[in-house]
């Protein structure tokens, strides 16, 4: 027999391949495995191909390490034949571990049909050789390398099977699985040549027709390692966009999801917001129709919110509405669904079906909100107003529930706040009439309904006519004359006042610039300013602005806000006086002695002048404890250097008792009565009013 010997470095890159080629088939089954439709498809194939030259090459540069002493040469076809059988084998291999189960009848059944395959692959390439006489083979060493064969497939499917998922673990298994294949996969070949035997006189056929060993060697391992490569870079590459596809897929849908959220719950207190209440509501409406069922709505408004944002903020005015949503929540059912529609309003869909339970629900919530709220390190109360609208099932969409249960919340305001109130069908009367009043008001504006009427403001001390103040008349087309109590709330609540307030001014303006060119020269007007108006960004912009327009001197324009107004925010209120004060404009400060004053910042305003209050005067006969504060209020003004107005003169008693006192200025029916500027001005230069001024003056100093 031939003795043949072994190229020690083919050998090890025999084995390297193997390893590598082990390395591959893994990563390739786990591609297989977690990829979907075409892309699964695609790297079966792929995959196959690679892992088939693979397994191939190792053999091939194996059979290549193996010479003997006479020439050696490979058919190209037969060659050939067997790296188709070994593509084969790699599919039918990833084809088996990609599935979802891997049963011990399938692991037996591919172990054997890849096991032969491998077999196949090696002994097809040993033919190759075309040795004449044929090589001769001990069975029992083919037996055992055919043996090796099904048992290393049967250990790589199962393998290849178990470590499909990626983590940082599996790379390491698979490093690890791949050295032992490759071990097994190497054991076969090396067995299934150790069983070949070649007699003295054996020539080789292909020695001069095929490939020569020399010049295949180099061109295998090169060729078998650029693909295995390129499969595991592609493999990597792949599995890195995936990845990041996959984090994308999840960031989008983490994001949409966080979207929906927002869209349908309330960013502050991640309760429901109107729309997914509205929803709700209508599912309820069609459930309580089919069932015939009944069921509640409470509609909550917190009384005193907006004091505790102007005086701590908004940061606690946000940590008191989580308090109190997680009140609310604590005190109704897992079923009831609780929702926070805008700014301090919740609403609470209840399953209450007997207007008791409803009430009861109710006057639980009314308790619970009373109680103080810990905010920012302070003790702080609100109450809350709840209108309750009861479904019966009849003819009511979600709208008129919503509406309903809103109008007997504003009556339940109506009637002092801190109570709940069940929705009447004449609350929608009422709620009728104010949405009229509010488009009635625009329309006013529009159509230059409003007009002005005027009140002399006279001196204490001589009677004379020192200024006017003007006050707002809404002359309505149907209603008539409209006094300002029954609209200027409602003009205040829809922001209507501002745009009417800069009409307000313009006219007085107007109207006090044409009486100083009439000869009323030192004439002052006074001009009403509400909360509203105050506190508007535009208005300090917009007082220069009509000043300048009717080239009327700040000096003459006085603007009154209420004690009340100018104390709600003192460092905001100052700084807006001071901008006037330093146009020009004087200050009065109205109503005063009917609110809560710091004397720190009170002599701090630039106020010219305190007003008193007409309930101070009004009963000042009558009552001592009046004039004792009336007596306070003007020293108070004489200290800090400021006029002293009294309105709601009404007897020469009160008027004589006022001018004793210090009042510099007196206002009321006593004197005159609002009118309209001609009117006034009729008044005002009328012989009999001349002289009515004179009687007063003479009944002054006889009393």
């Amino acid at each position: 027999m031939l003795t043949g010997s072994y190229n020690t470095w083919l050998v090890l890159a025999s084995l390297l391949v193997a390893i590598l080629a082990s390395y591959t088939a893994l990563d390739m089954a786990g591609r297989v495995a977690t990829a979907q439709g075409r892309a699964a498809r695609g790297w079966l194939v792929g995959g196959s191909i690679a892992m088939g030259i693979g397994i191939w090459s190792m053999h091939f540069v194996g059979m290549l390490a193996f010479s003997l002493p006479i020439p050696m040469g490979y058919d190209p076809t037969v060659t050939f034949l067997s790296l188709l059988i070994g593509i084969a084998s790699s599919a039918f291999a990833l084809w088996v571990v990609c599935q979802e189960a891997l049963s011990g009848l399938r692991l037996c059944t591919g172990a054997l049909l890849m096991g032969t395959g491998v077999a196949a692959m090696h002994y097809t390439g040993m033919a190759a050789m075309r040795m004449s006489p044929a090589i001769h083979y001990v069975p029992s060493l083919v037996a055992l390398s055919i043996a090796i064969a099904i048992v290393a497939s049967g250990t790589a499917l199962w393998i290849a099977f178990h470590l499909r998922a990626l983590s940082s673990k599996t790379r390491w298994f698979r490093a690890g699985a791949a050295v032992v294949m490759g071990i097994a996969i190497a054991g076969m070949h090396y067995t299934g040549m150790a069983a070949a035997q070649f007699p003295m006189n054996t020539t080789c056929t292909m020695a001069h027709e095929g490939f020569a060993p020399s010049q295949l060697a180099p061109v295998v391992l090169v060729f078998a390692v650029s693909v295995l490569s390129i499969a595991l870079i592609a493999s990597m590459l792949d599995l890195r966009l995936e990845s990041r596809t996959a984090l994308l897929t999840s960031s989008l849908a983490y994001a949409n999801q966080e979207l929906q959220f927002l869209a349908l719950h309330d960013s502050l207190t991640k309760l429901p917001n109107r729309a997914l209440l509205e929803d709700r509501l209508e599912q309820e409406i069609q459930n309580s129709k089919r069932e015939m069922t009944r069921f509640s709505l409470l509609f909550l408004d917190l009384d005193g919110f907006k004091p505790i944002n102007d005086v701590f903020g908004h940061h606690a005015g946000d940590m008191l509405l989580l308090q109190v949503a997680d009140r609310i929540r604590a005190n109704i059912r897992a079923r009831d669904t609780l929702a926070r529609i805008g700014g301090d309003e919740f609403v609470v869909l209840a399953n209450a079906s007997e207007p008791a339970d409803a009430a009861c629900l109710a006057g639980k919530l009314v308790e619970e909100i009373a109680k103080p709220f810990a905010i920012a390190r302070h003790e702080v109360r609100v109450s809350v107003s709840i209108g309750i609208a009861v479904f019966d099932g009849v003819g009511k969409d979600h709208q008129d529930l919503l509406r309903n249960a809103d109008a007997a919340m504003y009556h339940a305001k109506a009637m002092g706040r801190n109570t709940y109130c069940f929705f009447d069908a004449s609350m929608n009367d009422d709620a009728q009439k104010g949405l009229q009043l509010v488009n009635d008001l625009r329309n006013a504006h529009e159509k230059n309904e409003w007009i002005l009427h005027y009140q002399p403001t006279v001196d204490a001390q001589s009677s004379a006519i020192t200024g006017v103040e003007a006050l707002l008349r809404w002359n309505h087309p149907t209603r008539g004359m409209v006094p300002p109590n029954l609209f200027i709330p409602t003009a205040e609540k829809t922001g209507l006042i501002v745009p009417i307030g800069e009409w307000v001014l313009n006219e007085a303006c107007r109207q006090m610039r044409e009486w100083h060119a009439a000869g009323f020269a030192d004439w002052t007007i006074a001009v009403n300013l509400s909360a509203v108006q105050f506190n508007h960004p535009g208005l300090i912009q917009m007082v220069r602005d009509t000043l300048e327009r009717h080239a009327l001197e700040p000096r003459f324009l006085t603007l009154e806000i209420t004690e009340t107004t100018a104390m709600r925010d003192v460092h905001a209120s100052l700084a807006i006086l001071q901008q006037l004060h330093e146009m020009g404009v004087r200050i009065s400060i109205d109503d005063f002695g009917t609110g809560y004053s710091s004397l720190l910042y009170l002599k701090r305003l630039p106020a010219s002048e305190l007003k008193i209050d007409r309930g101070f005067v009004c009963d000042l006969a009558h009552d001592t404890e009046d004039a004792a504060i009336i007596a306070s209020i003007v020293a108070l003004g004489q200290t800090l250097n400021l006029r002293i107005v009294a309105e709601g003169v009404e007897t020469v008693e009160q008027r004589t008792f006022l001018s004793r006192l210090g009042c510099n200025s007196l206002q009321g029916f006593l004197f005159a009565r609002p009118m309209a500027a001609d009117q006034f001005l009729e008044f005002a230069t009328s012989p009999e009013q001349g002289n009515r001024f004179v009687d007063l003056h003479a009944a002054k100093k006889t009393a």
